[in-house]
C-alpha cells in the first residue's frame, strides 16, 4: 500500500512541475513575444540597438520539460509501470541520488535529484509497521499544532537549502596569478565566472514554486507514510516529549545555523582550505562583486584606503599599487558610477588594468553618494548627508583624494629611494595624470581652477576628459523638460526627495535581477532599452548592460543627490559652466564673495596643465557640440588643448570595450614623463649652487 502511495504521489508531482514550468515559460515567451511586436512599432530602434545582439524576436524550438519517467524524450509510462510490477520491495524504488547514476542519462530537471534524496529517508523507514490505536488518536489531536509550528520552518530550510545547493564546477587548468593581493580578507570566495550563475526575476519563480511544490507533496507523503505506520507515529510522539531528543536537536539547529563552507584562493601564501560563512545574499543569487572583487580575481594587487573630507565624508580611493612608479594615474568615475566602471571590461579592456600593464600606479577615486551614506557623523540625518552639489565633488572629494595620492607617493617613494628630496624647485617627484568621464571631468576643472584661485598646488601634470560635464544648452526635449522641472518645483522637492536612489535592498536585489532577464528574454531587453534611450536623448548607450553591474546590487549602488541634478539644471538654463548658485544673493556672497556663482568657463585661462578633450559622435547626453566648446573656450584661455571623436555614445567610454579609445589615452599619458634620476641630480646641484650664492651675497 506504502508503495502504491509513493508511486502515485511520485507521478503527481512531477506532472504538476511540468505544467507550472511550461506555464510560466510560455507566460514569460508571451511577454518577450510582445515586446518584439512593440519594438517593430517604435522608431529610430535600429540606432539605439546597434551593438546589441539578439534582441530580435528569434523563435527557437524548444521541447518542454520531461517528468522523470519520460527523460529519454519519448513516453516509457508503460515501461514505468512495468518497472513498478516486477518490485515486490518499496526499498526497490529509484530514490537514489545523482551520484549513484553517472553512467545513465542525466536526470531532466534539477527537481527530480532534490525529489528522490527528499524522499529516500522516509521510504528507508516503511519496515517493521505495528498497529497502537491510542497512539494514532493522540498524534490527530496534535496535528494540527504541528504543522502550525513545523511548515514555517520547513519552508525557510527548504527553500535556504535548495539555493545554496548549486555545485561550484572545478576550475581547470588554472594558472597561478600573475601578481598578488597586497592585502586579503579573512574569508575568500572566488567562483567560477566562466558561467553568469544569477538568477533572474522569472528563474527565481521557477525555483520558488518549484519549492512549494515539493514542500506540498513531501508533506502528503510524509503525512500518508505516518497513516500507514503508527509505530513510526508513535515513537516521533515519544521523541517530542523526550528531554534527551530536545537537547540533540538544539545542538543540531546551533550546528546548521553556524554553517561553513570551505574554501581556498590561488594565489595566497596559505594555500590551506579556510572557512567561509554562509550568507544570506549569496542564496539570492545576485551579483554582488566589488572592485576589489574584480581586481583580485584576475591577479592584481589591490589596495583600499580611506579618505576623509575636511566636511566629514568618508570616501573609498581604491588602488591597484606599483609603489615604485613614478607615474601615477588618476581615474574618476560620472554620474550613477563608481570605481567599478573602469574595471568592469576586464583585463583587455579596462582602462585601469592597460595603464597599469603600461607602468602607472593606479589609482580609482569614487565621489561621495552611495546610499550607504559613509560619514565621519553615524548619526547624520539623510537629508543633512545629500545636501552637497558639484562643488563639493571639485572642491572637497577630488581635494582629498589628490592629497592623499600625494602623500602616498611621496612617502613611498622617499622610501624607495631616501637620497632624493619631496620636491624639487616645486615639481613632484611623481608626475599624476588624471582621466575623468562625465560629470568627473566637469568636478577635475573646478578642482584645478579653485587651486589656482587659492594659490595651492593641484599636482596634475595632464587632464584626458572623456565627455565632460560642463556645458549642456545644447540638448533634447527630454532634458529640458527635466531642467525646467528642477527650476521651478526645487524649493519644495528638495525637501521630499533629497536625493535619487532606490532606499531598500529588496528594490535593488529586484532592478539586479531584472537586468538578468533582460538578458535572457532579448526582445524584452530591446524594448526596455529603446524606452531607456528615449528618456536620454536617444543614446545608444548599453544602458540595460549597465543595470546588471555589479555596482547596482542589494548591498549599495550610486545616487544622485538633488542638488547636484539642480546644479545640472543651472548650468543648462544660464548656458554657463559655473557654480551652485544658492538662490540668493546672501547665500552667494557668503560662500563666493559675490552675488553671483563662480564662472568656471571665463577662468579656464588659470589651467596650466595640458587638457585633451574627447567626445563621442553617437553621445546625445553630453553632445560633441557642447565639448567642442570646452575646446574653444580653452584655446580662448590660453590653454593647451586638443581635440578628438570617436564613434561611442555616452557610457561606451567606459563601460564598453574599445581598443581604439584605449589606444588613444595611453598615447595621451606616456606624452607625460616622469623626472629622470639625472634631472633630479641636475636640479638638486642647482638649488645648492643658488643657496650658496645667495648666501654669499647675504655675507
Amino acid at each position: 500500500m506504502q508503495r502504491i502511495v509513493d508511486n502515485a504521489l511520485a507521478v503527481s508531482k512531477e506532472s504538476v512541475k511540468t505544467v507550472t514550468y511550461e506555464s510560466l515559460n510560455n507566460i514569460a515567451s508571451c511577454i518577450n513575444g510582445v515586446s518584439a511586436l512593440l519594438l517593430t512599432l517604435l522608431p529610430g530602434k535600429a540606432n539605439i540597438l546597434e551593438g546589441l545582439h539578439g534582441w530580435e524576436l528569434r523563435p527557437t524550438l524548444r521541447g518542454p520539460r520531461l517528468p522523470r519517467w519520460m527523460q529519454n524524450g519519448v513516453s516509457s509510462f508503460n515501461h514505468f509501470i512495468h518497472e513498478l510490477s516486477v518490485d515486490s520491495d518499496t526499498s526497490s524504488l529509484d530514490y537514489s541520488s545523482g551520484e549513484e547514476e553517472s553512467d545513465g542519462p542525466p536526470p531532466a530537471s534539477p527537481s527530480s535529484q532534490c525529489s528522490r534524496l527528499s524522499w529516500a529517508s522516509a521510504s528507508a523507514k516503511s519496515e517493521g509497521h505495528w498497529s497502537d490505536w491510542i497512539t494514532f488518536i493522540l498524534w490527530w489531536l496534535i496535528l494540527p499544532l504541528r504543522i502550525l509550528l513545523w511548515v514555517p520552518q520547513f519552508f525557510l530550510r527548504l527553500f535556504f537549502k535548495r539555493s545554496s545547493r548549486t555545485p561550484a564546477s572545478p576550475r581547470r587548468n588554472q594558472h597561478r596569478p600573475r601578481f598578488s593581493k597586497t592585502n586579503s580578507s579573512k574569508y575568500h570566495d572566488v567562483p567560477n565566472r566562466a558561467t553568469d550563475r544569477r538568477r533572474g526575476v522569472v528563474e527565481d519563480l521557477h525555483l520558488a514554486i518549484e519549492i512549494c511544490i515539493e514542500a506540498i507533496f513531501d508533506f502528503f507523503h510524509r503525512a500518508t507514510h505516518l497513516l500507514l505506520s503508527p509505530s513510526e507515529a508513535f515513537g516521533i510522539l515519544l521523541s517530542w516529549f523526550s528531554p534527551s531528543s530536545h537537547r540533540r536537536k538544539e545542538k543540531h539547529d546551533h550546528v546548521s545555523d553556524d554553517e561553513t563552507v570551505q574554501t581556498a584562493t590561488l594565489g595566497d601564501a596559505d594555500p590551506s582550505l579556510a572557512e567561509r560563512p554562509t550568507r544570506l545574499y549569496n542564496t539570492m543569487n545576485t551579483d554582488t562583486r566589488t572592485c576589489q572583487d574584480v581586481i583580485t580575481e584576475l591577479g592584481y594587487p589591490y589596495e583600499a584606503i580611506r579618505v576623509v573630507t575636511s566636511d566629514g565624508y568618508v570616501l573609498l580611493l581604491e588602488r591597484i599599487p606599483r609603489r615604485d612608479a613614478r607615474k601615477a594615474v588618476y581615474l574618476q568615475h560620472g554620474i550613477l558610477d563608481s570605481s567599478m566602471g573602469w574595471v568592469s571590461n576586464g583585463v583587455v579592456g579596462s582602462p585601469a588594468f592597460a595603464a597599469y600593464d603600461q607602468g602607472y600606479d593606479v589609482f580609482l577615486g569614487n565621489f561621495r553618494g552611495l546610499v550607504s551614506r559613509d560619514h565621519v557623523n553615524k548619526n547624520i540625518s539623510s537629508k543633512e548627508y545629500w545636501r552637497y552639489s558639484i562643488n563639493e565633488h571639485g572642491t572637497e572629494d577630488i581635494p582629498a583624494m589628490i592629497e592623499k595620492i600625494h602623500e602616498i607617493k611621496t612617502s613611498e617613494l622617499k622610501l624607495s629611494q631616501p637620497n632624493t628630496d619631496e620636491e624639487i624647485n616645486h615639481e613632484e617627484p611623481y608626475k599624476l595624470c588624471a582621466v575623468c568621464h562625465s560629470l568627473g571631468g566637469a568636478a577635475i576643472l573646478m578642482y584645478v581652477i579653485t587651486r589656482k584661485i587659492k594659490e595651492k598646488p593641484h599636482r596634475l601634470s595632464r587632464l584626458i576628459l572623456l565627455s565632460p560635464a560642463g556645458f549642456h544648452e545644447d540638448s533634447n526635449l527630454g532634458f529640458t523638460l527635466v531642467e525646467y522641472i528642477f527650476l521651478f518645483v526645487s524649493p519644495v522637492l528638495s525637501r521630499l526627495v533629497p536625493a535619487f536612489y532606490i532606499p531598500t535592498r529588496f528594490f535593488r536585489m529586484l532592478l539586479n535581477k531584472l537586468a538578468r532577464d533582460f538578458h535572457n528574454y532579448p526582445a524584452l531587453g530591446g524594448l526596455v532599452q529603446t524606452l531607456m534611450s528615449y528618456v536620454v536623448g536617444g543614446d545608444s548607450s548599453n544602458w540595460v548592460g549597465v543595470l546588471g553591474l555589479p555596482h547596482y546590487n542589494m548591498n549599495d549602488m550610486p545616487a544622485v543627490s538633488f542638488r547636484v541634478a539642480q546644479h545640472l539644471a543651472q548650468i543648462k538654463h544660464t548656458g554657463k559652466f559655473r557654480m551652485f548658485d544658492y538662490g540668493s544673493r546672501r547665500g552667494n556672497v557668503e560662500v563666493y564673495g559675490s552675488p553671483e556663482p563662480l564662472d568656471l568657463g571665463e577662468s579656464y585661462r588659470f589651467i596650466d596643465v595640458p587638457v585633451d578633450l574627447v567626445a563621442g559622435k553617437k553621445d546625445k547626453v553630453i553632445r560633441p557640440s557642447m565639448v567642442r566648446k570646452h575646446y574653444k573656450v580653452m584655446r580662448e584661455g590660453g590653454v593647451d588643448v586638443s581635440f578628438n571623436e570617436f564613434e561611442y555614445a555616452h557610457l561606451d567610454f567606459t563601460f564598453s570595450h574599445r581598443e581604439e579609445l584605449l589606444a588613444y589615452v595611453m598615447s595621451r599619458l606616456l606624452l607625460v614623463e616622469p623626472t629622470s634620476v639625472e634631472q633630479r641630480q641636475t636640479s638638486q646641484k642647482g638649488m645648492k649652487l643658488k643657496k650658496k650664492k645667495k648666501e654669499g651675497t647675504v655675507v
